[in-house]
């Protein structure tokens, strides 16, 4: 069966099909029951994969310390991505002034000031300075699931500016890190070819900023620090990056002092499923009726 690759008509078909719900702004919109249930069921096989591993489970909030931003120098990486919080912090008149000024359809961000806060952009990026000191024998291995924000306002459907993402963190020496990420790497792509999805995998890098960014993004490649599982969704020569599986060497453990067992600066690897992109990919591939999907689809995701 041939798939027809067009963007917009595949944002059209979810939204006819009550999957996606416009908001008014680009790469934001509202998750129905079907979708929420997709999402739901395919977090639950990931764990299910992960059972015996290990991982402490943890939750964070969608915000994170404005100075865990600045120390993981995501400015100098990533400031075409970034989310701040501001607030109003002004008196009486100026909050009247500010509501006058919202109603009339004028400019008010003047009324507003930078807050402690930032979106997260990586669901990850709050655990790291909780990992200081000493990891246990073995290191750490952690769990995470939440909404992670870039500034990335797209009319593709898989271009979000707000996202979920289900993490694994493994902290510890280099080659304990990098045989955990090339093991879930082959989990991932086992998982998401069971659900009838062409999933394949290469070596990637992350969208660094600037002329200096190109170099970086290279040199990531040219190591093999980040790998993708990519699967057509908007695009069949273009494939949808729904999995990405990361080692940041030495980064995170020199900027937040955390030590293997033996006191030496410890490594860290992540992966992460987009949970959004892969029900997207589900929807690609098998049609937006849940119905008509294959039944061994069916039968693994309860649906």
């Amino acid at each position: 069966m041939s798939i027809d690759y067009d963007p917009q008509k595949f944002y059209d078909e979810l939204v006819a099909a009550g999957h996606i719900y416009p908001v008014g702004v680009q790469g934001a919109f509202g998750r129905g029951p079907v979708f929420e249930r997709i999402v739901d069921r395919f977090n639950d096989l990931v764990s299910e994969i992960a059972r015996n591993d290990g991982a402490e489970t943890r939750t964070y909030p969608p915000v994170v310390s404005r100075k865990v931003i600045e120390k993981n120098n995501y400015l100098e990486s990533f400031p075409h991505l970034c989310g701040t919080v501001f607030s109003f912090f002004g008196k009486e008149l100026e909050g009247r002034e500010m509501a006058r000024k919202a109603a009339q359809g004028e400019t008010w961000s003047e009324h507003l000031k930078v807050t402690d806060l930032c979106l997260t952009p990586a669901i990850c990026y709050p655990l790291y300075p909780t990992l200081k000191g000493k990891l246990p024998p073995g290191g750490g291995l952690y769990s995470l699931l939440g909404w992670a924000y870039r500034h990335e306002p797209s009319t593709e459907p898989t271009r979000m500016q707000s996202f979920r993402m289900r993490e694994f963190i493994r902290a510890g020496t280099a080659d304990q890190v990098v045989e955990w990420r090339d093991m879930w790497l082959q989990r991932g792509l086992e998982l998401l070819r069971s659900l009838g999805l062409n999933a394949n995998s290469d070596v990637a890098a992350d969208p660094f900023f600037g002329r200096g960014g190109k170099m970086m993004a290279q040199n990531q490649r040219e190591q093999r620090l980040k790998f993708e599982v990519l699967i057509p969704v908007i695009s069949a020569e273009n494939p949808t990056a729904c999995c990405s599986f990361n080692f940041h060497q030495d980064h995170f453990g020199s900027k937040w002092e955390i030590q293997t067992a033996d006191g030496e600066v410890a490594n860290t690897a992540c992966l992460g499923f987009g949970l959004e992109r892969i029900a997207m990919a589900l929807f690609k591939t098998h049609g937006c009726n849940v119905e008509q999907w294959p039944a061994d689809v069916r039968r693994r995701l309860s649906i």
